[in-house]
């Protein structure tokens, strides 16, 4: 009974996460966004391409992901059994856990569009938003801080993925929050290498610069 607690909270956050916003906003106005600019899904790919309105509602519905995923998901398992003997031995932060990695990884790798998707930087605010509103408070922070400063979006987020683990700490989030946090937030990076490249090399695109650059 336990595993397969386990198994549909992940499958209900995975499928509520592969939800391709930003593909979908493209669809809305005939636009494939994986053939423009950068070729990604996420927000500031359609921020650019589609324009400030379309990113808004395409970064709220991303980060929407991951806050149901995590704060609605596994709670449907107990509306489901109310007696509460029932789910005794299947632990909330488990189930909580589950569904915060399973409804990144849906955003980032959807089946929708064969499993290619988003960098997963709002969709991991969303989860962050509904396990520790001072945790999300602070990467946030940091991220818009790094944004204003380096006019860099890939920076700021580069930097708001390294801090997870440690705004999750702070905030007071149990070790096994802090270590999974840590694994969202290097998958974060990951997703992020060519950035990296284009930020050693000196070609990624600055908010406000005006030049067509890749996401």
């Amino acid at each position: 009974m336990a595993l397969l607690c386990y198994i549909v909270t992940a499958l209900g956050a995975y499928l509520l996460g592969s939800i391709p916003s930003g593909f979908l906003a493209g669809k809305a106005k005939g636009i494939d966004i994986r053939k423009v600019g950068s070729g990604n899904i996420g927000a500031t790919n359609v921020f650019r391409i589609l324009g400030k309105p379309a990113g808004v509602l395409v970064t709220a519905a991303d980060t929407l992901k991951g806050l149901l995923a995590v704060g609605v998901v596994p709670h449907v398992l107990y509306w489901a059994f109310p007696s509460a003997s029932e789910l005794a031995y299947v632990s909330r932060e488990y189930l909580a856990i589950v569904a915060a990695v399973f409804g990144v990884l849906g955003h980032n790798y959807t089946f929708w569009l064969w499993f290619k998707g988003g960098k997963g930087v709002a969709t991991t605010g969303g989860v962050l938003l509904a396990l520790s509103w001072a945790g999300f408070l602070m990467s946030a922070g940091l991220w818009l801080l790094v944004l204003a400063v380096s006019r860099y979006v890939s920076l700021a987020s580069i930097a708001a993925g390294v801090s997870l683990p440690f705004s999750v700490w702070i905030s007071g989030g149990s070790p096994n929050m802090i270590a999974v946090f840590a694994i969202i937030g290097a998958l974060a990076i990951v997703k992020h290498r060519a950035n990296i490249q284009r930020l050693l090399n000196g070609t990624e695109h600055r908010v406000g610069s005006g030049k067509d650059s890749p996401a």
